[in-house]
């Protein structure tokens, strides 16, 4: 990663200002928080299950639109109130503790099927459960009744509320964007084999929790739980294998750093001491902003993170440098084999099935009503999204082509370039959507009435259709007759002229995505009936068929029949 992108990842400072918005529904859910802990008289497990919840809603939230906040009002509450007496459970029972921990992750990421409603209910179910894994062992109390949970549940609640104020002044304001619209990110795909991806996501997880559960309780009694919350971090959200691949060596290099650099500093505090709390409060900051530029950096400030809150209770980080050390390794061994041999997801399947995804948005943009200029901005904000999400499942062929690797590997991924190349073509596109869009926007009337203009967005949705049937290797159905060019019409209006130029330019992109795909499949025929046979006699199922004629050079005089 070169010097130039570190400095130059947030130019217009859109992430530094999504960041500041977190930072303060965290500061306001720790300072609920404390006075909970003191007015109830709860232990200080209430509050680091209220910071982590809280950073991780600051950063979820996001892309929520209104239903989906009404959603988190509902579900998270639960989800914390459960999340408590799990706690509790893996505390008095750690078997079967550990088994319902299992059970709801691999759940939560099991109902992303069922669309991006259920993908977000599933996401907060989460957040509970990964807090379980944050706070050191024989810190939390047992017992207590539901007390605690019910507690839980009441900051949860503030949580959504605060961030929703927030966000909402946030966006009003223009210091953040708007989210896109819902139904933006679509329902989980499903693989060749029929499996969906999110079924194949959940039983990989199923397998690398529960194999870190064993390791970890075996190995490390006093300290299981770094083994799964590395094995819960690298399996979680894995996209393909090569995807999983990175992110267990991020997440090895940048803990090791993380853990390392906590050590460095561990003793200069004393425990409970306040210092300590605002340099947790300023690493989750750099974690949460620099998230966006390298998964390396988020690994390596939050394991800071813990370790500093470690020394916070007293357990000094520099004594248990190789245990964490070890555990974290584990974990990333473990969550990687999980995913490479467990219904293994394949890059250039994922690769082509955003691909495809991305250009599906781009032809709702070309068939949509350009008189109505939301349905040009939803369209707009789709492909958008679905070019970042390409981006992000080619990030493991980028960090792979810039490293050297060995000739029969890199020869190998020579042949998988041609997604990068994919990605290029595709952010060309983009810069001309928003152009087209922009253009709609200021004359959306003469642009739909222009006949020149509807000719040729007409053939570029073809072609965009053209080149999803070459991706999933589909060949047209039968019966469609090849496109005639249509006369040429010269347009008047600048604005025309403008947005043929654009969609010259997706076409043009479009020819380059033919390229990497290969050629078109051939046109499937339509299957002919089976013919009728007329039914014949019995007496005439065992006669011979009458003989062809001879040619008419062969043929011989018959002389008569004598009589």
């Amino acid at each position: 990663m070169s010097l130039r992108r570190a400095l130059h990842f947030d130019p217009r400072w859109e992430h530094l200002r999504a960041t500041a918005v977190t930072m303060a529904t965290v500061l306001g859910t720790y300072g609920w928080a404390l006075l909970v802990e003191h007015t109830a008289g709860l232990h200080v497990d209430s509050v680091v299950q209220a910071v982590v919840i809280a950073s991780a809603l600051g950063r979820v939230q996001r892309v929520f639109d209104p239903t989906d906040r009404l959603l988190a009002c509902a579900v998270l509450p639960c989800a914390a109130f459960g999340g408590t007496e799990l706690s509790t459970l893996i505390q008095r029972h750690p078997d079967v503790g550990d088994a319902v921990f299992v059970l709801g992750v691999t759940g939560a990421i099991w109902v992303r099927r069922f669309g991006p409603r259920a993908t977000r209910a599933g996401t907060l179910v989460v957040l509970p459960l990964v807090a379980v894994l944050v706070v050191p062992g024989g810190v939390a109390p047992v017992g207590g009744g539901y007390e605690r949970a019910w507690w839980a549940a009441a900051t949860a609640l503030v949580a959504v509320a605060w961030g929703t104020l927030l966000t909402w002044a946030a966006q009003r304001v223009g210091l953040v964007r708007r989210p896109p619209t819902a139904g933006v990110v679509g329902a989980t795909a499903r693989t060749r084999s029929g499996v969906p991806a999110s079924t194949r996501m959940a039983l990989q997880m199923a397998v690398a929790l529960a194999a870190a559960f064993v390791v970890g309780r075996n190995l490390w009694p006093d300290h299981w739980s770094w083994v799964v919350l590395t094995a819960f971090l690298v399996c979680s959200g894995a996209r393909s294998r090569g995807d999983v691949l990175v992110k267990g060596a991020w997440r090895t290099v940048g803990a090791s750093a993380g853990t390392v650099a906590a050590g460095a500093v561990a003793g200069s505090f004393g425990p409970r001491s306040d210092a300590v709390v605002v340099l947790i409060f300023a690493v989750l900051a750099v974690a949460t902003w620099l998230r966006e530029l390298s998964y390396a950096y988020w690994a390596g400030c939050v394991t800071a993170v813990l370790s500093l809150l470690y020394d916070w209770f007293g357990q000094s980080p520099g004594g248990l440098l190789h245990t964490r050390l070890a555990g974290i390794a584990v974990g990333a061994v473990l969550g990687v084999a999980a995913s490479w041999l467990v219904l293994p997801i394949r890059t250039s399947l994922a690769v082509r099935a955003r691909t495809a995804a991305a250009l599906a948005n781009l032809g709702e943009l070309l068939e949509a009503d350009w008189r109505d200029d939301r349905a040009v901005r939803t369209a707009g904000a789709r492909f958008a999204h679905g070019v970042e999400q390409l981006g992000v499942a080619t990030a493991p062929l980028r960090l792979l082509a810039a490293l050297p690797l060995p000739r029969a590997l890199s020869t190998r991924l020579r042949r998988s370039l041609g997604a990068l190349r994919a990605v290029a073509a595709l952010r060309h596109c983009a810069g001309s959507v928003g152009d087209l869009a922009a253009a709609v926007a200021s004359a959306p009337d003469a642009l739909a009435d222009d006949p020149a203009v509807g000719r040729r967005r007409t053939e570029v949705a073809a072609h965009s259709l053209a080149v999803r049937r070459i991706i999933g290797r589909r060949p047209a159905p039968p019966g469609i007759p090849e496109p005639t060019p249509p006369p040429p019409v010269r347009p008047t209006a600048p604005a025309a002229q403008n947005a043929l130029a654009t969609l010259a330019g997706i076409d043009t992109q479009l020819d380059v995505l033919t390229g990497l795909f290969g050629p078109p499949p051939a046109k499937s025929e339509p299957t002919p009936p089976p013919r009728a046979h007329p039914a014949r006699p019995r007496h005439a199922e065992h006669r011979p068929p009458p003989a062809e004629p001879a040619p008419p050079h062969e043929r011989t005089a018959v002389p008569p029949i004598q009589k």
